[in-house]
């Protein structure tokens, strides 16, 4: 399901002086897929972020956006002396011996080499942990909201698909006997139409042996039966009691529903039965799509 959330922390004793921005964004996905933005002073954070992200979403790719605005005493920036160091004695290696004794450091120039002036990463991601910890949960919390108001409308989205295929079911439960007994009486009257030319008729006992024949390979019982189990497992996915993650279930589910409806298909030749199949199929298609944006 979509969603977004966004959290903020402005410039406190708790994130430093620098100003945070978390957002989080969601969109379908049959599977947890995440993305993780920071900025680059924040990058030993990103998998600790995911892993954060991964305990409150469980389907959808999620991207999450981190803002961070420096502080007065970021701007000023550090000094790494190791660096200045190291610069230098690079460049006296480099001289010539013959103007070795002459050399002379120009410190304006020297700070402006890359890495000898800078932030500490390591330091700026410890003081950002917590903060950003709490701004993902926050953000997650807008986020997930909106995602139940969606799943709300879908939920009775569904359970309308679960009724009609309800509905359906029932009329091909009422109606398979009649099938059998119409069978009987076109059968038994175009044999005796067919024998009627030589003055005779059919047995009773092979009429029925037919019929019976015919009732077994048309047998769909043990499928209605089936189906319905899978309706009812279908109703426990939508209660309000089941907690459980639904989206995978109920693709799954769709899956068997579908098996048993084409069974149900393939062996009743009844226009009838084949009309509520349809009706019944179209519902399974509806609900696959939809599964697709539950989590």
């Amino acid at each position: 399901m979509t969603g977004f959330g966004v959290a903020t922390a402005d410039t406190s004793s708790e994130t430093g002086g620098r100003q945070y921005s978390v957002e989080v964004r969601s969109v379908n996905n049959k599977f947890f897929k995440a993305t993780v933005r920071v900025p680059d002073e924040l990058s030993a954070l990103e998998a600790e972020l995911e892993s954060a992200l991964a305990r409150r979403v469980a389907r959808g790719s999620v991207t999450v956006t981190v803002r961070m605005g420096l502080s007065a005493s970021d701007a000023a920036g550090e000094v790494n002396v190791d660096a200045a160091r190291a610069f230098v004695l690079r460049m006296a290696a480099a001289m010539p011996p013959e103007l070795a004794d002459r050399m002379t450091i120009d410190l304006a120039t020297l700070l402006t080499v890359p890495g000898v002036v800078g932030i500490s990463a390591d330091r700026v991601s410890e003081s950002a942990r917590p903060v950003l910890l709490r701004l993902l949960n926050e953000a997650c919390d807008r986020m997930l909201t909106m995602r139940v108001r969606e799943g709300e409308g879908l939920h009775a989205l569904l359970a309308s698909f679960g009724a009609a295929m309800r509905e359906r079911l029932a009329i091909i439960r009422e109606r398979a006997p009649e099938v059998i007994r119409q069978y009987q009486e076109r059968l038994r009257l175009r044999i005796n139409t067919m024998l009627a030319d030589v003055g005779t008729s059919v047995k009773d006992e092979d009429l029925l042996r037919e019929v019976a024949m015919f009732a077994e390979r048309a047998d769909i019982a043990e499928e209605i039966a089936r189906l319905t189990g899978h309706l009812d497992q279908f109703d426990a996915i939508l209660s309000p009691a089941n907690n459980e993650p639904a989206g995978r279930t109920l693709d799954f589910l769709a899956q068997e529903m579908l098996r048993e409806a084409n069974t149900i298909a393939s062996k009743s030749a009844d226009g009838e039965i084949a009309r509520r199949i349809v009706e019944i199929k179209t519902a399974i298609d509806r609900i696959k799509e939809q599964a697709a944006n539950a989590e």
